[in-house]
């Protein structure tokens, strides 16, 4: 069946988030084929400096880097490369089973006109700011909405967790002089960076290395962490509702703890306080080992982007500046060395690169229920208990925000990288020595 969104639907459709390409819409109709559905919707930045895509998907030197996935250069779409990338990039590394590519829609162009005003009171500023829907579309990606269950006999509760990288990395391209990536995780330092510009309050206690430990006990320590300082990487949603943690922001918002525990205690029908709640959230992370093949698929950035940026520069076949700005002798000769290599494995370098910060940015939506009375197990859902508790809970895990990395900004990851980098060798490093 063919699904056509028009502008009668638009009163449908609600704001329920955003990131910086697409923006996303709740369904609050009443068909059953779209019940459980969000809509995620393209945009397009209002920055005059940054020109236009052309109206090829991927670019000439993209080609090049995906020349190996037919399906990916032949897209026509930004919908349909999105899926595409989620299903035959993304999913054979971090499981077909935790990943909703969702199904392309059509869109009239008044609907997009007017999701563009219903939704203006709703968007963050600097969003609306920043970027606006992209009303020269014709498509959408019609996605389940994994914040809920299907059902709606009981209450479910959905965590969203940015991992963020989970690994130190140990490249051999790694400047001497930044050798402090080696000793200090990239979150902790760029935290330091958030701070002095004055993006955070104060900065978290939470390490990544800890979330993707096999340790339980590291594990809880870091979802508490996320949970004290949630930014824009923990939020909770009672039956699909934002109910704790900033919903598109970098400062830190969230309820307090009494009224959070409320929210999730007997009057829910949950039955969870604090404790057990992170418990649970433990247990299902453990018993799942989702993150277990996000982190390998992290670990594709073999050559930091301090190596993997000479790589890209051979591809698109322009002088290498940064080699230009290196006065180690040393390094120079291994750069040398790298830009030396064939074009194929410079190709390769890069998407694997790109691949894996993918598989950095991305979240994990945990969304659970209890399981009513004698109900038996569903195929479709994991299970757990816990000791705190006397209730065994129904979970599904599935990886959101999986789109491709465009080529260019490899240029800014590197910038990005020097100057965390940088800032905390300047400031904190003297704490290490």
């Amino acid at each position: 069946m063919k699904i056509v969104i028009t502008a009668e639907d638009v009163n449908d459709w609600v704001y329920k988030g955003e990131g910086a390409a697409n923006l996303i819409l709740s369904y609050q109709g009443s068909l059953p084929l779209l019940l459980g559905k969000v809509l995620r919707v393209q945009k397009v930045s209002k920055d005059e400096t940054i020109p236009p895509k052309a109206c090829a998907v991927l670019s000439t030197h993209e080609q090049l880097i995906w020349a190996n996935v037919a399906e990916l250069i032949e897209s026509k779409s930004k919908d349909s490369l999105a899926q595409i990338y989620a299903t035959c990039i993304m999913g054979p590394l971090i499981g077909t089973n935790h990943i909703d590519a969702g199904v392309r829609v059509s869109v009239s162009r008044e609907f997009l006109e007017k999701v563009e005003v219903s939704t203006l009171n709703f968007r963050p500023a600097w969003r609306i700011k920043a970027s606006k829907i992209d009303t020269l579309t014709n498509s959408a990606l019609l996605i389940s909405d994994h914040s809920v269950f299907p059902s709606n006999r009981t209450f479910s509760i959905a965590v969203e967790i940015k991992p963020k990288c989970g690994f130190i990395p140990s490249s051999e391209y790694i400047l001497d002089e930044n050798s402090i990536k080696k000793q200090v995780t990239r979150y902790k330092m760029h935290q330091a960076l958030k701070l002095h510009k004055k993006q955070i309050l104060e900065e978290s206690a939470y390490d990544p290395l800890d979330l993707f430990s096999h340790s339980k006990e590291r594990i809880h320590k870091a979802l508490n962490a996320l949970y004290l300082n949630p930014q824009n990487n923990f939020r909770v949603f009672l039956n699909g509702s934002l109910v704790y943690g900033g919903m598109d922001t970098d400062t830190n918002t969230h309820n307090t703890n009494n009224s959070f525990e409320e929210l999730i205690g007997t009057s829910s029908g949950l039955n969870l306080n604090l404790p057990n709640f992170f418990e649970l959230l433990t247990e299902m992370i453990s018993k799942s080992g989702v993150l277990n093949q996000l982190l390998e698929t992290q670990k594709l950035d073999l050559y930091d982007i301090e190596g993997a940026i000479h790589s890209y520069y051979d591809v698109i076949s322009q002088t290498c500046p940064v080699c230009e700005s290196i006065s180690d002798k040393e390094f120079l000769e291994k750069f040398e060395k790298l830009h030396s290599i064939p074009i194929q494995k410079s190709i390769e370098i890069v998407r694997d690169y790109l691949v894996s910060a993918t598989a950095k940015d991305c979240s994990l939506m945990l969304s659970f229920r209890p399981r009513e009375g004698e109900a038996p197990a569903s195929e479709e859902y994991g299970s757990v208990g816990i000791k705190s508790v006397d209730q065994v809970y129904d979970y599904k895990v599935f990886f959101i925000d999986l789109d491709m990395k465009p080529l260019d900004k490899m240029v800014y990851y590197y910038d990005l990288d020097q100057k965390i980098t940088n800032f905390y060798k300047q400031n904190y490093q003297k704490i290490l020595l």
